[in-house]
């Protein structure tokens, strides 16, 4: 009886906080799904009136829609690709008892401390920019003309900067990982003269895999929703080139003014993510449980 009294306490205490988090999400989910099915322009907001799914339909057909799907793609593969391969080999190398070890660590995360549009900025005007940036004059030194990265490669260069940004997220998770791992199973495998490819690939990796999997997923969802970088550095451009369904998004709502189209974007977007988180976390699921 009194664990009963306890719960029912308990579920009261905590009722108040559920109550707020689900007006906080609830409410703006519902205007976005209000708008969706209006006919409702910025510019002229007494011309707004239903049009059921006509906002879906205009969002799907617009031309940008495929290849902001498939930048948005790109995107999150190339920086989850960088980003895990990169942190395993940092998080080997870091966790080697060195001089400095605390230092290191430290320098290590710290691009995960700079707002994202800041370090946009830095890669922008400091190393990418082609007349005085860092890449440029070490081209010029070495006898090579510059290279527009921004401008002939955006889409690569966003995935470079937001993998810079992320990969301390992934190197501190991996070197946990690692840490955990026995030293005495290593120095047996060692003794038995395996050597240390076979070492990391029969033990160490197995042992980080479900390091690995919670790498992918948050850094996924997070992924999914890249704006800030894009904003500061291409504008989506050259012409399409890297806008992402995030841009596509932003330049219905406040470049083109068509806030019901937004809307219905909006939803296709929390759609999308959701199946992707869907399909992750079954595969999360099945490695947890092998």
């Amino acid at each position: 009886m009194a664990t009963q009294s306890s719960r029912t306490a308990a579920r009261l205490m905590l009722s108040p906080t559920v109550i707020l988090l689900l007006i906080w999400m609830i409410v703006p989910l519902a205007m976005t799904l209000w708008f969706s099915f209006q006919r409702y322009n910025l510019l002229y907001p007494d011309r707004a009136g239903f049009i059921w799914f006509g906002n879906y339909v205009n969002f799907l057909a617009t031309p940008a829609f495929v290849g902001a799907i498939f930048n948005t793609l790109i995107l999150v593969g190339g920086v989850l690709a960088i980003t895990v391969i990169l942190g395993i080999a940092i998080a080997l190398l870091i966790d080697q008892p060195i001089w400095g070890q605390g230092v290191v660590r430290i320098l290590v995360i710290s691009p995960f401390f700079i707002m994202p549009p800041v370090a946009a900025l830095i890669w922008k005007n400091m190393f990418m920019n082609p007349t005085n940036g860092l890449f440029a004059e070490a081209a010029k030194f070495i006898g090579l003309a510059p290279f527009d990265f921004l401008g002939q490669a955006p889409l690569a260069s966003i995935i470079l900067i937001v993998a810079w940004q992320w990969l301390p997220f992934a190197t501190l998770i991996l070197l946990t990982a690692l840490q955990s791992l026995s030293s005495e199973q290593l120095e047996a495998a060692e003794m038995d003269g395996a050597p240390a490819f076979s070492r990391f690939r029969h033990i160490i990796l197995p042992h980080m895999a479900r390091a690995i999997t919670v790498v992918v997923l948050i850094q996924t969802i997070f992924l999914l929703g890249i704006f800030g970088e894009i904003l500061v550095t291409t504008n989506g451009g050259p012409g399409t080139a890297s806008t992402t369904l995030p841009y596509l998004i932003y330049k219905e709502a406040l470049l083109d003014f068509d806030a019901g189209t937004a809307a219905a974007g909006g939803v296709v977007a929390v759609i999308l993510a959701n199946v992707v988180a869907f399909f992750l976390m079954r595969a999360i699921g099945k490695n947890l449980d092998a």
